[in-house]
């Protein structure tokens, strides 16, 4: 997801308690100390100042206190650090604790590293509040985790200069050892408890990028042997004891209700424990089927007779709504980008197009679970989430406590992409609600609610469908001097939290992100921001998904015009101002054999690039049409990501968003619905890219000394632009909507 407009004000205004504490680094009062735990040791803390609840916890429980800190370093000289992201595959998990260690010179064979649960100490530095999106997780946190690893390590060498009465000017740290100038020796851990004694220090000097031991190298994942191993636990596969297993029936068309409902045969189910009506999102209702395990849930839910309420909402079919989309396309909307297009009429070559994108599922391959042990005095709440001090007030809320009565456990999960943060938090909430009526039902115990693969691509929230019209004049040279385009879809932002400071003027920012940039053409741009009852969210990348597309594959037409080389007129409208884009685009070129290898027969030569969360990546592409189907066999990337924090990490999160940019384009990659019924239910028919589909990748990045930027979507949207300008110079035909449809593409 993406959420690059928030400020300090702004954020506070929307999201209470949001916004304190941020800043480029962190103040010594952002520290803490916490008190003597269990081993004893050395913990540093984090905390958003002003979030007097947690402070407080310090001075109330000072001997047996388990803080919510960010840093431990064990007697056994161990150290631990608090992740406090979600990690559900981008490998957050392993580069946030690299940063520390780096700054700590700890061992990096001891460290370990844990997911932080929901609290205000482990809010985002940039948006003020804890979540996973945005590609920010290393973005934001580089000074935050490096200034953590700093301070630890001043304070134990303070510690040790203290113990051996020298300076701590004397005193060298490195890879978990302290030495001292006439020989002395200790290890972090033997010194960590009197390092708990020193002040926290003020101000800490952070390495020169040119020190670096960790950071910048390829750093195998800590979480690589649990997973490869099957030994790491996932959300789906918790399970408390003595907790039930509930599923529940949502309505068929969003926000319907249930008209009655007969249990009998659901209840007659071997385990099944109670069925109930309960609250589902958009102001539905459904029905739960409480069991002693999934199965048995799931039976009983198939044998629930339901009849349903869809009188009062508004039953959408993709065939017209295309159509609409189209006609509006063909009308000004709302501006958003104005510049002076007198010379189209005029224009010796012309470009007409229009887009067309279906609306998206995220389908990640854990789908979503929920378990909550609901109490008189609080509830306890296991999830992946990205949405973490969201998702916590909306979890006190709908039970009817305050926040910190609510504990919430960061899951791993098995994927996202947006998912699994909802400013809604619907599918916590619902879960919430099933455990509210098992209560009510005079029951006890903890509830985890999972959601089927068909409750997961049917039950919404989706990238929003849309559609794009162009009309671009070029001048008697190929240059473009005139550009009008409409966009016609959801608003993914309209009535959610962000609403304040990212709908400007009426314009949904993630609409238009990545339209007309980088390149320097008169773009006139205007948008239609369209109600339909079909709920939507971010979506890998956001609004590059169909951004990028359009103008990569736009700016190839307009090559191919002006009879230029497609990579020569790119960097034609680049100019000199874009120099991390020519640097992308030139190493892709030049690792690929771009224009110098002599390719197979039947294969054609790709090219796009696109900047997303403040990175550039720049593919060249190879691939053939065989039998009318288009064919991806390797995909070269440059990527300028500033610092690399671990090369590893990089190249994987390339490799997987191009697989899942790839997914985009092949046949059965849409959601569609008729009579507000979505019409695919499981990945028989539903598109995700699989192993078999998957090219060669090869990933290179552009060295960089500057602080990191994002790297978890940036690789997905110009994958489907350079695949289908391949497909052009194969076919002679222009793809103008996604999935790739040859038999209606444009010659």
């Amino acid at each position: 997801m993406r959420i690059e407009w928030l400020n300090q004000d702004t954020m506070q205004a929307a999201v209470p308690g949001a916004g304190e504490g941020i800043g480029e680094g962190m103040t010594r009062r952002g520290f803490i100390k916490a008190g003597a735990v269990a081993g004893g040791g050395l913990v540093l803390g984090f905390f958003v100042p002003g979030a007097n609840r947690f402070a407080n916890a310090q001075a109330q429980q000072a001997k047996t206190y388990e803080p919510n800190a960010f840093l431990h370093i064990a007697p056994d000289n161990s150290v631990t650090v608090q992740v406090n992201r979600l990690e559900f595959g981008q490998g957050v998990q392993t580069a946030l604790p690299m940063l520390i260690a780096e700054e700590l010179d700890a061992d990096w064979s001891l460290v370990r590293s844990e997911l932080a649960p929901a609290g205000e100490q482990y809010k985002d530095p940039a948006f003020g509040i804890q979540m996973t999106g945005g590609s920010g997780s290393v973005a934001h946190s580089f000074t935050q985790y490096r200034e953590i690893g700093a301070r630890a390590r001043a304070m134990l060498v303070a510690a040790a200069a203290e113990q051996w009465k020298v300076s701590p000017a004397q005193v060298k740290a490195a890879n978990g050892m302290l030495t001292g100038p006439a020989g002395q020796k200790a290890s972090y851990g033997a010194m960590a408890d009197a390092a708990m004694k020193q002040p926290v220090p003020a101000t800490v000097t952070l390495k020169d990028p040119k020190q670096f031991r960790l950071i910048g190298k390829p750093v195998k994942r800590l979480d690589a042997r649990a997973k490869s191993s099957g030994h790491q636990q996932f959300g789906i596969d918790f399970k408390p004891p003595g907790a039930k297993v509930a599923l529940i029936a949502h309505p068929p068309v969003f926000g319907a209700k249930v008209a009655k409902f007969d249990a009998t045969r659901a209840k007659s189910i071997k385990g099944v424990v109670a069925v109930l009506e309960v609250p589902t999102d958009r102001g539905g209702s459904g029905v739960a089927v409480i069991a002693d395990g999934y199965w048995p849930a799931k039976q009983g839910r198939d044998a629930l007779q339901v009849d349903w309420d869809t009188s009062a909402v508004e039953k959408i079919s993709s065939d017209k709504q295309l159509a609409d989309y189209k006609a509006l396309a063909q009308t000004p909307g709302t501006v958003a980008k104005q510049a002076d297009t007198s010379r189209l009429a005029a224009a010796p070559k012309k470009i007409t197009a229009v887009y067309e994108f279906p609306y998206l599922a995220h389908a990640p391959m854990e789908p979503l679970n929920c378990v909550v042990d609901l109490r008189a005095d609080g509830c306890e709440v296991w999830a992946g989430s990205q949405f973490q001090t969201i998702d916590q007030g909306a979890i006190a809320k709908t039970a009817g406590f305050k926040p910190e009565q609510v504990a919430l456990h960061t899951m791993m999960a098995g994927g996202g992409f947006g998912r699994r943060a909802v400013p809604t938090s619907d599918y916590l909430v619902e879960a919430v609600n099933v455990a509210k009526a098992y209560r009510a039902a005079g029951k006890s115990g903890p509830v985890k609610v999972i959601w089927s693969r068909e409750d997961d691509i049917r039950g919404g929230y989706y990238r929003p469908a849309h559609v794009h019209r162009a009309e671009l004049g070029l001048d008697e040279k190929g240059r473009i001097v005139a550009w009008n385009h409409t966009i016609v879809g959801q608003s993914i932002i309209s009535g959610t939290p962000f609403e304040p400071m990212m709908v400007k003027n009426g314009v949904d920012a993630t609409m238009i992100e990545g339209m007309g940039e980088p390149y320097e053409v008169p773009l006139n741009l205007s948008v239609h921001n369209v109600k339909a009852n079909v709920p939507v969210l971010w979506w890998r990348s956001v609004g590059s998904t169909h951004t990028a597309f359009v103008m990569e594959t736009l700016i190839d037409e307009a090559a191919h015009a002006a009879n230029m080389d497609p990579v020569a007129y790119r960097k034609q409208l680049l100019g000199e101002k874009h120099k991390r884009h020519l640097a992308a685009l030139e190493l892709a070129v030049a690792k690929s054999g771009y224009g110098k290898k002599a390719l197979p027969k039947g294969q054609a030569w790709g090219v796009a690039m696109h900047e997303s969360f403040n990175s550039v990546i720049a593919y060249v592409v190879t691939a053939s049409v065989k039998d009318g189907v288009p064919h991806l066999h390797h995909v070269t990337a440059g990527v300028h990501c500033n610092l690399a924090v671990n090369p590893m990490t990089i190249e994987a999160q390339v490799q997987g968003a191009a697989l899942m940019g790839l997914g985009m384009t092949l046949p059965g990659a849409a959601i569609t619905l008729k009579d507000g019924v979505v019409e695919q239910q499981n990945f028989s028919d539903y598109t995700v890219a699989r192993m078999p589909d998957m090219p060669v990748i090869d990933v290179h990045i552009v060295p960089s000394a500057e602080p990191p930027t994002g790297m978890g979507e940036p690789g997905l949207p110009p994958l489907a632009p350079a695949f289908a300008n391949a497909v052009f110079k194969l076919t002679g035909k222009r793809l103008r909507k996604l999935p790739f449809d040859l038999a209606s593409a444009s010659a």
